[in-house]
């Protein structure tokens, strides 16, 4: 343990390798801080699973060092897992006004808000906790009032970029503070933590105005049609973009979506949102309007199933039908994992006669993210000792890297770390040297991390090749067994019964021989009889039709 009280041990249990749940620890001695707790979407083998969060097991194992959990900004890729987190762990919050109203309103809906500890910190100013004194620098991004750190640590001053990009003309608030980052590299920075979404992409990522210019442009090119416009419902600067071009044309505006609906009222209430008295209406209203009155702001642009946009598009919402009046704007880039999501849901509107209008036809979505000359320019300032890329898979860390080179940074002080893997950083020196439990937990309805690999195979096994049910009644006694009804053959998602009564009858006969052949070598043991029964029909099975449907037998003793 002494050894370890010298040295900043640096890790992430998300976000590293991978888009999305991000969560990143620095811990020296007995004090730990943890940055960020995001979700991510499940991807397209995760059959019926609803989130992806972190593994949290070290931090449960260690948390009676946990001095507090500070968040970047309010976007659910690093505040999601913020109620599943505060389940296990019981530690004060840190954040600004609007990022920590927006997780109120999750931690209401999980009865956790009452029990929770939250502290709102401004821009510029500073939260001391354990050995860690934290700093909250004000950074642009798709949302308001998002934050950098610099953090204070008994080996030097290590600063966080969150996500963030260089917006000389936001909506509200004012530029990312370059000034105090360059500062801040003056007086020294051990080690830079920068996120590395757009390394990829050169020059410099448009300001968030410029999709407001692109607003005004779509609502004047429709002036008989009604608009259905979809984003983030995090993206506060972008819905009072729409609201400014829906007040300058004169158009009610409707949200739909829960999360839309709660962000709007928190937002609202917090002063980062405003509209005219009269221009919200509520979904009974919509009858008293004409489509070209009308702008409807909902959910959906990632092609969330169950997402507002998702059922108009399915013609399965309740309230709102989609016709040959409507022209629909999403105003995001798919996340990678949803694009097939998204690609359903734009088919399905213009199959209903929509106009669609999204990213690759107009410039309805600028990145909240920095490319390849911010990040230079971020580099500039700071000149770190160390770098560790975060924030993106590992070609994107691994960019990141080669961009730090450039800049003049040595490749040795340079470490690449997957979720996990642990940087220590001394006074003299910084290595990798070990890791701590990671992974993911996957979240189905109420249930957290009870659904694995195992249960997810199965869904896979039962979605592409159906079950068949071999239901037996049999008897036990004096050691044998017998057979006293059956076997019925059921079929689901494998093949249509009715059509096909040889395969059935087939079935049936080979499920009868088995248990014949077992009834004459006298067998009691259930689970020996299962799997003969399974075998001998998945045998056949495969002889008839090369296909491998799941095989359950159940044996009724009478």
């Amino acid at each position: 343990m002494a050894a370890r009280k010298s040295k900043l041990r640096v890790f992430s249990l998300g976000g590293q390798g991978e888009i999305g749940k991000n969560m990143t620890v620095l811990e020296y001695g007995n004090d730990i801080i943890v940055i960020d707790c995001g979700v991510a979407f499940p991807q397209d083998e995760m059959l019926g699973i609803d989130l992806v969060i972190p593994d949290f097991t070290y931090l449960q194992e260690n948390k009676e060092k946990i001095r507090g959990l500070f968040l970047t900004h309010a976007h659910e890729d690093h505040i999601g897992s913020v109620p599943y987190f505060l389940r296990e762990v019981k530690t004060r919050l840190f954040g600004t006004k609007l990022t920590l109203g927006l997780v109120s309103n999750k931690l209401r809906e999980h009865g956790l808000l009452n029990q929770t500890d939250m502290t709102a910190v401004l821009q510029g100013h500073t939260a001391t906790v354990g050995c860690f004194k934290v700093e909250f620098i004000r950074v642009n991004h798709s949302i308001a009032d998002a934050v950098a750190f610099a953090i204070t640590t008994p080996v030097g001053m290590v600063i966080v970029s969150g996500d963030f990009k260089v917006d000389f003309t936001p909506i509200q608030g004012e530029i990312i503070d370059l000034a105090r980052f360059g500062e801040l590299g003056k007086q020294g920075v051990k080690l830079f933590l920068c996120e590395s979404t757009n390394v990829q992409n050169k020059g410099y990522t448009l300001s968030e105005s410029t999709v407001g210019d692109m607003f005004r442009r779509v609502f004047d090119e429709s002036p008989t049609q009604r608009l259905i416009v979809a984003m983030f419902s995090s993206h506060i600067d972008r819905i009072q973009q729409v609201i400014n071009s829906a007040v300058l044309h004169r158009r009610k505006v409707l949200f739909m979506g829960r999360s839309m609906v709660n962000a709007v009222k928190t937002a609202t209430e917090l002063g980062y949102l405003s509209a005219p008295p009269g221009l919200i209406i509520e979904v009974s209203e919509l009858k008293n309007y004409t489509p070209n009155q009308l702008v409807i702001i909902t959910t959906g642009s990632q092609g969330e199933p169950m997402a507002a946009l998702s059922r108009m598009a399915f013609n399965d919402h309740r309230q709102i039908s989609i016709s040959q009046s409507d022209k629909v704007i999403i105003s995001a880039t798919p996340i990678p994992g949803n694009e097939k999501g998204v690609s359903r849901v734009i088919n399905d509107l213009m199959k209903q006669g929509a106009e669609v209008i999204y990213e690759g036809l107009m410039e309805v979505h600028v990145s909240g993210h920095a490319k390849q000359e911010e990040l230079k320019i971020m580099h500039a300032l700071i000149q770190p000792e160390y770098f560790m890329p975060m924030h993106g898979e590992f070609r994107h860390l691994t960019h990141h890297k080669d961009l730090a080179v450039s800049m003049g940074m040595k490749k040795e002080n340079i470490f690449v770390a997957g979720i996990g893997e642990v940087l220590e950083i001394s006074n003299k020196e910084a290595k990798m040297n070990g890791t701590v439990p990671s992974g993911q937990l996957l979240v189905d309805g109420l249930g957290i991390g009870d659904v694995g690999n195992i249960v997810l195979r199965d869904r896979k096994h039962l979605s592409e090749d159906g079950l068949i049910i071999a239901a037996a009644g049999i008897t036990m006694h004096d050691g044998y067994m017998q057979v006293v009804s059956g076997p019925d053959i059921i079929s689901r998602g494998f093949v249509f019964v009715r059509e096909s009564d040889d395969l059935m009858n087939g079935a049936r006969a080979v499920v009868l021989d088995a248990l014949h052949d077992l009834e004459q070598k006298n067998t009691t043991d259930r689970q020996y009889i299962r799997n003969k029964v399974r075998d001998d029909l998945k045998e056949y099975i495969w002889q008839m039709t090369k296909r491998n449907p799941m095989i359950f037998p159940i044996l009724v003793e009478a």
